[in-house]
Protein backbone atom coordinates (compact mmCIF):
# COMPACT_ATOMS: atom_id res chain seq x y z
CA UNK A 1 0.00 0.00 0.00
CA UNK A 2 2.81 2.42 0.89
CA UNK A 3 4.44 1.78 -2.49
CA UNK A 4 1.24 2.60 -4.38
CA UNK A 5 0.77 5.84 -2.39
CA UNK A 6 4.37 6.82 -3.07
CA UNK A 7 3.94 6.16 -6.80
CA UNK A 8 0.75 8.25 -6.83
CA UNK A 9 2.43 11.17 -5.04
CA UNK A 10 5.48 11.11 -7.31
CA UNK A 11 3.36 10.84 -10.46
CA UNK A 12 0.96 13.59 -9.33
CA UNK A 13 3.82 15.95 -8.36
CA UNK A 14 5.57 15.36 -11.69
CA UNK A 15 2.36 15.95 -13.67
CA UNK A 16 1.51 19.09 -11.68
CA UNK A 17 4.89 20.79 -12.09
CA UNK A 18 5.14 19.94 -15.80
CA UNK A 19 1.62 21.23 -16.56
CA UNK A 20 1.79 24.26 -14.23
CA UNK A 21 4.63 25.80 -16.26
CA UNK A 22 2.30 26.10 -19.26
CA UNK A 23 -1.27 26.06 -17.96
CA UNK A 24 -3.31 27.34 -15.02
CA UNK A 25 -3.65 25.56 -11.70
CA UNK A 26 -6.89 23.73 -12.60
CA UNK A 27 -5.39 22.04 -15.66
CA UNK A 28 -2.21 21.34 -13.68
CA UNK A 29 -4.28 19.68 -10.93
CA UNK A 30 -6.07 17.55 -13.54
CA UNK A 31 -2.75 16.52 -15.05
CA UNK A 32 -1.50 15.65 -11.56
CA UNK A 33 -4.47 13.36 -10.91
CA UNK A 34 -4.13 11.65 -14.32
CA UNK A 35 -0.38 11.07 -14.04
CA UNK A 36 -0.77 9.93 -10.43
CA UNK A 37 -3.39 7.37 -11.49
CA UNK A 38 -1.16 6.15 -14.34
CA UNK A 39 1.77 5.80 -11.93
CA UNK A 40 -0.40 3.80 -9.49
CA UNK A 41 -1.54 1.51 -12.32
CA UNK A 42 2.09 0.92 -13.30
CA UNK A 43 2.87 0.06 -9.66
CA UNK A 44 0.01 -2.47 -9.61
CA UNK A 45 1.19 -4.13 -12.82
CA UNK A 46 4.77 -4.31 -11.54
CA UNK A 47 3.64 -5.76 -8.22
CA UNK A 48 1.66 -8.52 -9.93
CA UNK A 49 4.40 -9.50 -12.34
CA UNK A 50 7.58 -8.79 -10.36
CA UNK A 51 7.96 -12.45 -9.34
CA UNK A 52 8.15 -13.52 -12.97
CA UNK A 53 11.08 -11.21 -13.65
CA UNK A 54 14.62 -12.51 -13.36
CA UNK A 55 17.76 -10.45 -12.70
CA UNK A 56 18.71 -10.79 -16.37
CA UNK A 57 15.30 -9.50 -17.48
CA UNK A 58 15.70 -6.47 -15.18
CA UNK A 59 19.11 -5.78 -16.70
CA UNK A 60 17.61 -6.06 -20.18
CA UNK A 61 14.82 -3.65 -19.27
CA UNK A 62 17.35 -1.21 -17.78
CA UNK A 63 19.43 -1.32 -20.97
CA UNK A 64 16.25 -0.71 -22.95
CA UNK A 65 15.41 2.34 -20.80
CA UNK A 66 18.92 3.72 -21.26
CA UNK A 67 18.69 3.29 -25.03
CA UNK A 68 15.23 4.90 -25.02
CA UNK A 69 16.55 7.90 -23.07
CA UNK A 70 19.40 8.48 -25.52
CA UNK A 71 16.97 8.18 -28.42
CA UNK A 72 14.60 10.64 -26.75
CA UNK A 73 17.30 13.31 -26.43
CA UNK A 74 18.13 12.90 -30.11
CA UNK A 75 14.44 13.13 -31.11
CA UNK A 76 13.93 16.17 -28.89
CA UNK A 77 16.79 17.98 -30.61
CA UNK A 78 15.20 17.28 -33.99
CA UNK A 79 11.77 18.47 -32.82
CA UNK A 80 13.21 21.66 -31.34
CA UNK A 81 14.56 22.54 -34.80
CA UNK A 82 11.03 23.04 -36.09
CA UNK A 83 9.27 26.37 -35.51
CA UNK A 84 6.41 24.98 -33.44
CA UNK A 85 4.63 26.47 -30.44
CA UNK A 86 6.09 25.46 -27.10
CA UNK A 87 2.90 23.62 -26.03
CA UNK A 88 2.89 21.44 -29.16
CA UNK A 89 6.60 20.76 -28.85
CA UNK A 90 6.10 19.63 -25.23
CA UNK A 91 3.20 17.33 -26.16
CA UNK A 92 5.11 15.76 -29.04
CA UNK A 93 8.18 15.30 -26.81
CA UNK A 94 6.06 13.71 -24.09
CA UNK A 95 4.41 11.35 -26.61
CA UNK A 96 7.78 10.32 -28.03
CA UNK A 97 9.18 9.84 -24.54
CA UNK A 98 6.34 7.49 -23.53
CA UNK A 99 6.59 5.59 -26.81
CA UNK A 100 10.37 5.17 -26.57
CA UNK A 101 10.18 4.32 -22.86
CA UNK A 102 7.63 1.56 -23.48
CA UNK A 103 9.46 0.26 -26.55
CA UNK A 104 12.82 0.23 -24.74
CA UNK A 105 11.50 -1.71 -21.75
CA UNK A 106 9.58 -4.18 -23.93
CA UNK A 107 12.41 -4.93 -26.33
CA UNK A 108 15.05 -5.07 -23.57
CA UNK A 109 12.93 -7.41 -21.45
CA UNK A 110 12.06 -9.71 -24.34
CA UNK A 111 15.64 -9.93 -25.57
CA UNK A 112 16.82 -10.79 -22.06
CA UNK A 113 14.15 -13.51 -21.76
CA UNK A 114 15.11 -14.91 -25.16
CA UNK A 115 18.75 -15.03 -24.07
CA UNK A 116 17.79 -16.91 -20.90
CA UNK A 117 15.69 -19.42 -22.84
CA UNK A 118 18.47 -20.00 -25.36
CA UNK A 119 20.98 -20.52 -22.54
CA UNK A 120 18.63 -23.00 -20.83
CA UNK A 121 18.14 -24.81 -24.14
CA UNK A 122 21.90 -25.04 -24.67
CA UNK A 123 22.36 -26.51 -21.17
CA UNK A 124 19.58 -29.03 -21.80
CA UNK A 125 21.04 -29.98 -25.18
CA UNK A 126 24.49 -30.38 -23.65
CA UNK A 127 23.08 -32.62 -20.90
CA UNK A 128 21.20 -34.74 -23.41
CA UNK A 129 24.03 -35.05 -25.93
CA UNK A 130 26.88 -35.30 -23.42
CA UNK A 131 29.03 -38.33 -24.14
CA UNK A 132 28.50 -41.29 -21.82
CA UNK A 133 31.33 -43.77 -21.26
CA UNK A 134 30.34 -47.26 -20.06
CA UNK A 135 32.51 -49.39 -17.82
CA UNK A 136 32.56 -53.21 -17.63
CA UNK A 137 30.42 -53.51 -14.50
CA UNK A 138 27.47 -51.53 -15.85
CA UNK A 139 27.53 -53.43 -19.16
CA UNK A 140 27.51 -56.83 -17.44
CA UNK A 141 24.79 -55.65 -15.04
CA UNK A 142 22.48 -55.06 -18.02
CA UNK A 143 20.12 -52.51 -16.46
CA UNK A 144 21.71 -49.75 -18.53
CA UNK A 145 19.91 -51.15 -21.60
CA UNK A 146 16.55 -51.07 -19.79
CA UNK A 147 17.12 -47.51 -18.58
CA UNK A 148 18.12 -46.38 -22.08
CA UNK A 149 15.16 -48.17 -23.67
CA UNK A 150 12.83 -46.35 -21.25
CA UNK A 151 14.29 -43.04 -22.51
CA UNK A 152 15.93 -41.90 -19.26
CA UNK A 153 19.40 -42.04 -20.85
CA UNK A 154 20.06 -41.25 -24.49
CA UNK A 155 22.74 -39.91 -26.77
CA UNK A 156 26.15 -41.32 -27.59
CA UNK A 157 27.50 -44.24 -25.57
CA UNK A 158 31.28 -44.72 -25.83
CA UNK A 159 32.80 -48.15 -25.19
CA UNK A 160 36.62 -48.20 -25.50
CA UNK A 161 38.23 -51.26 -27.05
CA UNK A 162 40.03 -52.07 -23.82
CA UNK A 163 36.59 -52.55 -22.19
CA UNK A 164 35.54 -54.83 -25.07
CA UNK A 165 38.74 -56.86 -24.56
CA UNK A 166 37.98 -57.15 -20.85
CA UNK A 167 34.46 -58.40 -21.63
CA UNK A 168 35.84 -60.94 -24.11
CA UNK A 169 38.38 -62.11 -21.56
CA UNK A 170 35.61 -62.64 -19.00
CA UNK A 171 33.44 -64.41 -21.60
CA UNK A 172 36.32 -66.81 -22.38
CA UNK A 173 36.97 -67.55 -18.71
CA UNK A 174 37.19 -71.15 -17.56
CA UNK A 175 34.90 -70.33 -14.63
CA UNK A 176 31.23 -70.84 -15.61
CA UNK A 177 29.91 -67.86 -13.63
CA UNK A 178 32.43 -65.46 -15.14
CA UNK A 179 31.81 -66.85 -18.60
CA UNK A 180 28.06 -66.28 -18.28
CA UNK A 181 28.62 -62.72 -17.02
CA UNK A 182 30.95 -61.87 -19.91
CA UNK A 183 28.57 -63.23 -22.52
CA UNK A 184 25.72 -61.36 -20.90
CA UNK A 185 27.70 -58.12 -21.24
CA UNK A 186 28.34 -58.74 -24.94
CA UNK A 187 24.63 -59.49 -25.47
CA UNK A 188 23.72 -56.22 -23.72
CA UNK A 189 25.97 -54.25 -26.07
CA UNK A 190 24.46 -56.00 -29.08
CA UNK A 191 20.96 -55.15 -27.85
CA UNK A 192 21.87 -51.49 -27.32
CA UNK A 193 23.38 -51.25 -30.82
CA UNK A 194 20.43 -52.79 -32.66
CA UNK A 195 17.25 -52.47 -30.58
CA UNK A 196 17.43 -49.05 -28.87
CA UNK A 197 17.07 -46.22 -31.41
CA UNK A 198 17.65 -43.29 -29.03
CA UNK A 199 21.15 -44.57 -28.17
CA UNK A 200 24.22 -44.52 -30.40
CA UNK A 201 26.85 -47.05 -29.32
CA UNK A 202 30.36 -46.27 -30.54
CA UNK A 203 33.43 -48.39 -29.98
CA UNK A 204 36.59 -46.27 -29.90
CA UNK A 205 40.31 -47.01 -30.18
CA UNK A 206 41.23 -44.70 -27.31
CA UNK A 207 43.84 -46.29 -25.13
CA UNK A 208 46.51 -45.17 -22.71
CA UNK A 209 49.46 -47.60 -22.74
CA UNK A 210 51.13 -45.83 -19.82
CA UNK A 211 48.11 -46.56 -17.60
CA UNK A 212 47.61 -50.19 -16.60
CA UNK A 213 44.30 -50.17 -14.70
CA UNK A 214 41.11 -50.05 -16.77
CA UNK A 215 39.36 -47.78 -14.24
CA UNK A 216 42.09 -45.14 -14.50
CA UNK A 217 41.97 -45.40 -18.30
CA UNK A 218 38.23 -44.69 -18.19
CA UNK A 219 38.78 -41.67 -15.96
CA UNK A 220 41.45 -40.29 -18.29
CA UNK A 221 39.21 -40.88 -21.33
CA UNK A 222 36.30 -39.10 -19.63
CA UNK A 223 38.56 -36.14 -18.84
CA UNK A 224 39.70 -35.83 -22.44
CA UNK A 225 36.25 -36.23 -23.96
CA UNK A 226 34.56 -34.21 -21.18
CA UNK A 227 32.11 -37.06 -20.83
CA UNK A 228 30.27 -38.92 -18.08
CA UNK A 229 31.24 -42.35 -16.77
CA UNK A 230 28.30 -44.68 -16.19
CA UNK A 231 29.19 -47.40 -13.71
CA UNK A 232 28.07 -49.63 -10.86
CA UNK A 233 31.54 -49.69 -9.30
CA UNK A 234 31.63 -47.75 -6.03
CA UNK A 235 35.43 -47.46 -6.06
CA UNK A 236 35.48 -46.15 -9.65
CA UNK A 237 32.82 -43.67 -8.58
CA UNK A 238 35.11 -42.36 -5.82
CA UNK A 239 38.23 -42.21 -8.02
CA UNK A 240 36.40 -40.31 -10.77
CA UNK A 241 34.86 -37.86 -8.29
CA UNK A 242 38.30 -37.09 -6.84
CA UNK A 243 39.45 -36.07 -10.32
CA UNK A 244 36.32 -33.97 -10.99
CA UNK A 245 34.96 -36.38 -13.59
CA UNK A 246 31.19 -36.71 -13.76
CA UNK A 247 29.78 -40.10 -12.81
CA UNK A 248 26.35 -41.67 -13.06
CA UNK A 249 26.05 -44.66 -10.74
CA UNK A 250 23.12 -46.94 -11.60
CA UNK A 251 23.18 -48.40 -8.09
CA UNK A 252 22.49 -44.95 -6.69
CA UNK A 253 19.63 -44.55 -9.17
CA UNK A 254 18.27 -47.93 -8.13
CA UNK A 255 18.48 -47.01 -4.45
CA UNK A 256 16.68 -43.74 -5.11
CA UNK A 257 13.84 -45.61 -6.82
CA UNK A 258 13.43 -48.29 -4.16
CA UNK A 259 10.20 -48.12 -2.18
CA UNK A 260 10.56 -46.53 1.23
CA UNK A 261 10.44 -49.07 4.07
CA UNK A 262 9.56 -47.74 7.51
CA UNK A 263 10.05 -49.34 10.94
CA UNK A 264 6.98 -51.30 11.95
CA UNK A 265 6.08 -52.44 8.42
CA UNK A 266 5.79 -56.16 7.75
CA UNK A 267 7.05 -58.18 4.79
CA UNK A 268 7.44 -61.77 3.68
CA UNK A 269 11.07 -62.92 3.56
CA UNK A 270 12.70 -66.13 2.39
CA UNK A 271 15.51 -66.85 4.88
CA UNK A 272 18.34 -68.12 2.68
CA UNK A 273 21.35 -68.13 4.98
CA UNK A 274 22.66 -67.45 8.46
CA UNK A 275 23.66 -63.97 9.53
CA UNK A 276 26.95 -62.81 11.02
CA UNK A 277 25.54 -62.51 14.53
CA UNK A 278 24.23 -65.41 16.59
CA UNK A 279 20.77 -66.72 15.61
CA UNK A 280 20.44 -64.20 12.77
CA UNK A 281 18.92 -65.10 9.42
CA UNK A 282 19.35 -63.29 6.12
CA UNK A 283 16.95 -62.85 3.22
CA UNK A 284 16.69 -60.59 0.18
CA UNK A 285 14.02 -58.48 -1.42
CA UNK A 286 13.31 -58.78 -5.13
CA UNK A 287 15.57 -55.79 -5.82
CA UNK A 288 18.49 -57.39 -3.99
CA UNK A 289 18.21 -55.47 -0.73
CA UNK A 290 19.55 -57.51 2.20
CA UNK A 291 17.16 -58.12 5.09
CA UNK A 292 18.73 -59.20 8.39
CA UNK A 293 16.26 -61.00 10.68
CA UNK A 294 16.96 -61.46 14.39
CA UNK A 295 16.26 -64.88 15.91
CA UNK A 296 15.59 -66.40 12.48
CA UNK A 297 18.35 -68.99 12.21
CA UNK A 298 15.87 -71.80 12.92
CA UNK A 299 13.74 -70.64 9.97
CA UNK A 300 16.53 -71.23 7.43
CA UNK A 301 14.93 -72.14 4.10
CA UNK A 302 11.44 -70.97 5.15
CA UNK A 303 9.28 -68.01 4.14
CA UNK A 304 8.34 -65.98 7.21
CA UNK A 305 6.62 -62.73 8.11
CA UNK A 306 9.01 -60.18 9.58
CA UNK A 307 8.58 -56.74 11.13
CA UNK A 308 11.04 -53.98 10.16
CA UNK A 309 12.95 -52.51 13.10
CA UNK A 310 15.38 -50.17 11.31
CA UNK A 311 16.82 -49.29 7.90
CA UNK A 312 20.49 -48.54 7.27
CA UNK A 313 21.34 -46.57 4.13
CA UNK A 314 24.98 -46.77 2.99
CA UNK A 315 26.78 -45.45 -0.13
CA UNK A 316 26.90 -49.01 -1.48
CA UNK A 317 23.27 -49.88 -0.83
CA UNK A 318 20.63 -50.38 1.82
CA UNK A 319 20.18 -52.91 4.63
CA UNK A 320 16.96 -53.65 6.46
CA UNK A 321 16.98 -55.00 10.01
CA UNK A 322 13.94 -56.86 11.28
CA UNK A 323 12.65 -59.50 13.63
CA UNK A 324 10.26 -62.40 13.16
CA UNK A 325 6.71 -61.09 13.44
CA UNK A 326 5.66 -63.71 16.03
CA UNK A 327 8.80 -62.95 18.01
CA UNK A 328 7.94 -59.26 17.80
CA UNK A 329 4.56 -59.97 19.38
CA UNK A 330 6.22 -61.95 22.16
CA UNK A 331 8.60 -59.06 22.83
CA UNK A 332 5.68 -56.68 23.09
CA UNK A 333 3.83 -58.98 25.52
CA UNK A 334 6.90 -59.50 27.69
CA UNK A 335 7.57 -55.75 27.71
CA UNK A 336 3.95 -55.12 28.73
CA UNK A 337 4.09 -57.69 31.55
CA UNK A 338 7.43 -56.34 32.71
Amino acid sequence: MKTKVLFFILGAATGFFIAYTHYDIIIAAGAAVILGAVSTAIALVLERNIRNYTPRSFIGAAIGIAAASLSFFAVREVISGFALPQEITSLISAAFFLFLFYTGITIGYRKARETEQQAAKRVHTRMVTETKILDTSVIIDGRIADVAEAGFINGTMIIPKFIIKELQHIADSSEPIKRVRGRRGLDVLKRMQKDIPNVSVKITNHDFPNIKEADLKLVELARRLKGIIITNDFNLNKVASLQNVKVMNLNQLSNALKPVVLPGETMNIHVVKEGKEENQGVGYLDDGTMVVVDEAKRYLGDHIEVSVTSVLQTPTGRMIFSRVKDEDSKHMVSDYRG
